[in-house]
């Protein structure tokens, strides 16, 4: 029935949308699409601030503990983990601003806890060993800085690694503990092997560490600093070690809520996956690192450097670097 037809031959039987409604419905129409094009701008700008903001950042993360059978005294350490150097988001300039930082904070050791290579398929520029470690030589600290290993390490030209930190002097602890300090103030820093350092296929892993044979070279009732790449070691390692230093997670590298834990490489999920760790007594504290794997992107979690003051006031907290 056309609306042109003469009253008398129109349907009244059929209803007809007033204008209200039609309002309402174009109402409704409209908000929807305007609600799908906030979504889709919020969701480009957050994903070029995932790319290319906060991967930029750096920041200094700050703990402050006296773990249980800590007796050395007021100890600073400064830990660098997971670098992943490579563009586009860790290039040398970057390198750089992270040693002037951690110089800045004048600790008494500096730790790097291994992945000290970009891996991942979107790399834009390699740096090379010999590039990053030059940059790491100029890392100062009186009771000096020592290094660990790490999957990537392992996985993409461990020998290379090694070469590198050996050639600006940055001694490498595979399984080893070393007595540092002097007086009261003497201490265990102990590095342990990779957990994942061979691939066997099929998601089986062999690893390089050997807790038993490390803390076996603790001769001394010194308290004992513990390096470990992985977080996982935790729960064996004893309340003989004061504190565990780790990195590897990359605090999950893409926190996005109820979905985060799903993206920390760790059997434990959210359980070690970032940041002050207490257990039956024993302290673990695990670094958000500085690079990125898999894809470069990062989101709510900055890279960081972790700045940690044992015997110091009991606080956590994050300042820009």
């Amino acid at each position: 029935m056309s609306p042109f037809d003469p009253p008398e031959k129109r349907d009244e039987s059929i209803p007809r949308r007033s204008p209200a409604v039609e309002s309402r419905r174009i109402s409704r129409r409209g908000f929807f699409l305007r609600g799908i094009g906030a979504a889709a701008l919020s969701g480009t700008s957050t994903a070029v601030y995932a790319a290319a903001i906060e991967p930029e950042r750096l920041v200094t993360t700050s703990y402050g503990l006296t773990p249980p059978g800590w007796d050395a005294g007021r100890l600073s350490v400064v830990a660098i983990a997971d670098l992943h150097a490579g563009g586009p988001n860790m290039l040398v300039e970057h390198i750089s601003r992270v040693v002037d930082a951690a110089n800045a904070l004048r600790p008494d050791l500096v730790v790097l806890l291994g992945d000290y290579v970009a891996t991942h398929r979107f790399v834009t520029e390699r740096v090379a060993p010999e590039v990053w470690a030059g940059e790491f030589a100029r890392l100062a600290a009186p009771l000096g800085v020592w290094a660990i290993l790490g999957n990537h390490d392992w996985w993409h030209g461990v020998d290379a690694v090694r070469r590198a930190l050996d050639s600006v002097g940055i001694p490498c602890l595979e399984n080893r503990a070393v007595l540092l300090g002097e007086g009261d103030a003497r201490f265990w820093i102990a590095g342990l092997g990779d957990q994942l350092a061979h691939r066997l296929g099929r998601g089986r892993v062999r690893g390089e560490d050997d807790l038993p044979g490390t803390l076996g070279q603790v001769t001394t009732d010194h308290p004992v600093i513990l390096l470990a790449h992985e977080p996982d070691i935790f729960v064996k390692v004893p309340p003989r070690v004061c504190l565990t230093l780790a990195g590897h997670t990359h605090g999950g590298q893409i926190r996005i809520p109820l979905l985060w834990p799903s993206f920390v490489p760790s059997r434990y999920g959210a359980r070690f996956a970032y940041g002050h760790i207490v257990e039956t007594g024993r302290h673990m504290i695990v670094s958000g690192g500085l690079g990125t794997s898999s894809v470069p992107v990062r989101l709510g979690i900055p890279p960081e450097i972790v700045n940690i003051e044992i015997n110091g006031p009991a606080s956590e907290a994050g300042a820009a670097a």
